[in-house]
């Protein structure tokens, strides 16, 4: 799958699942649980214990889905990047905006969302080619900003994370964002991962019906 279809799904779907959990064998439960409910953009954060062999493992199980897309979170630098990238990550998705995760990225034709907190960390991002910016903390700025932003920068597709929860998941969208990522709002389940399957198809909801308003 070209990066170009890996945008076009994350945009599609609407939603990212931001994976942070102090074990693998956690991981791979949210992870399974939020894929059942819809979610099929996951995003396996650096932090998570033996990360890049969680990635390898869920690029292998879900190879053959369409619908899923396994990429790595809170990669600071090009190095972790390219390590991702091996161990099978569709999507690099960052914090902050590291110019050369961004060149790494596009050398190896891989989709890169960088963060950004200032309009002009967002225009450094769109002269490197990327197609969607993450808004983080989204829960510093609140959806306003997105209209703030697109004013100067009306070609920019941005998506939250941060603060992201199934009751205002639809007002980002309304105010023009093209997907949103949450973390901690869809995965906390309290070890009954089917809470965090009902909390995915919730969220795919609320994104769905701000679509057609």
């Amino acid at each position: 799958m070209d990066r170009a279809e890996v945008f076009s799904k994350i945009k599609k779907v609407g939603v990212v699942a931001v994976i942070r959990a102090s074990s693998a064998a956690e991981a791979g439960k949210l992870i399974d649980a939020a894929v059942a409910g819809g979610i099929g953009a996951i995003e396996i954060t650096m932090t998570v214990p033996g990360a890049v062999d969680i990635i390898k493992e869920m690029a292998a199980k879900y190879a053959d889905n369409d619908d899923v897309l396994i990429g790595a979170g809170t990669v600071l630098d090009p190095e972790t990047a390219r390590i991702c990238i091996l161990a099978g990550a569709q999507f690099i998705v960052s914090p902050s905006l590291n110019v050369e995760t961004i060149k790494l990225c596009n050398r190896y034709a891989i989709a890169v969302v960088p963060g950004v907190m200032t309009v002009t960390e967002a225009v450094t991002a769109l002269e490197y080619g990327c197609q969607i910016i993450k808004l983080f903390p989204g829960n510093a700025y609140g959806p306003s900003i997105i209209k703030a932003f697109k004013g100067p920068l009306p070609q920019a597709d941005f998506m939250p994370t941060g603060g992201v929860s199934i009751d205002n998941a639809g007002e980002w969208i309304k105010a023009g964002a093209v997907a949103v990522g949450s973390g901690s709002d869809l995965t906390k389940c309290g070890g009954d991962y089917s809470i965090v399957t009902e909390k995915a198809a919730r969220f795919v909801e609320a994104v769905a019906k701000a679509r057609m308003k």
